[in-house]
């Protein structure tokens, strides 16, 4: 797999140029408001009152660290992991990039977790009851550390779009959800990766609850044909920014992180 993906660095470290410049500033501007009624639930879950900061213990912060040695060899290929009588059924992904800080810096030995719906945009899960069928051979959930530069990939199959109960005819765009751990599980970021050109990310009211077009094009993955594999796998890039001004959005932390 290494030998198909171009370690490039990310595109907001210019050629030449110092990685390392000064702390860069979160933009708080970018934030979707936790009110926004075009999002039907956000009304309900939006707070009323100024939110309270608790101090993490220490037991919090410094653990339980989670290493290698528990990760299973097909935690991060979701088209065999749950597989009973076959592979996952769908286009087969692969979906790779890098976790860094705001200076551009890989960030090694990091927890990713990725959960989706299947290529008929269906769960795995007793709530969902879509009318698409299930994949038995599909379990939709994986994980991996990242390298010591900060590098992750998986494979997967590309989900489908599916219907939801916001107003009539609301349909989610095809996305895949992401879970990330720091130094303990109390350090937990989660966010969600969308497709290249898919038509129903300018209509999602989740995605335009968004109030800046930059932030939105964070959360894209764009196709990456030099770490496809021929005649088999097409592959996207979804680098994650964890501070500054180019952070990508996350939905738990939208105050900042």
């Amino acid at each position: 797999m290494n030998d198909l993906v171009s370690h490039a660095p990310p595109a907001f470290v210019k050629e030449g140029t110092n990685p390392y410049p000064e702390l860069f500033r979160r933009d708080y501007a970018a934030q979707s408001p936790a009110y926004t009624p075009i999002y039907k639930t956000s009304v309900l879950r939006s707070p009323r009152n100024a939110l309270l900061s608790i101090d993490h213990t220490v037991s919090e912060t410094t653990g339980p660290v989670f290493g290698h040695n528990e990760l299973g060899l097909l935690d991060n290929d979701l088209i065999m992991n749950y597989a009973k009588d076959g592979e996952a059924i769908g286009p087969r992904i692969i979906v790779h990039g890098y976790v860094l800080d705001e200076n551009g810096r890989g960030l090694p030995n990091t927890l990713v977790e990725f959960w989706q719906a299947n290529a008929g945009g269906r769960y795995r899960h007793k709530n969902d009851t879509y009318l698409a069928p299930i994949d038995p051979n599909f379990g939709g959930c994986g994980r991996t550390l990242t390298d010591e530069n900060g590098y992750y990939y998986f494979r997967t199959i590309r989900p489908g779009a599916y219907p939801w109960r916001n107003y009539v005819n609301s349909w989610r765009p095809a996305h895949i959800h992401f879970s990330l751990f720091g130094n303990a599980f109390a350090q937990r970021l989660i966010t969600q990766m969308y497709f290249e050109g898919d038509p129903l990310i300018k209509v999602c009211p989740i995605i335009k609850t968004i109030p800046d077009e930059e932030a939105v094009n964070r959360l894209i993955a764009p196709l990456d044909l030099n770490a496809s594999v021929p005649d088999d796998t097409m592959a996207y890039r979804f680098d994650m920014v964890l501070r500054g001004r180019r952070s990508t959005l996350f939905e738990n932390r939208l105050e900042g992180n």
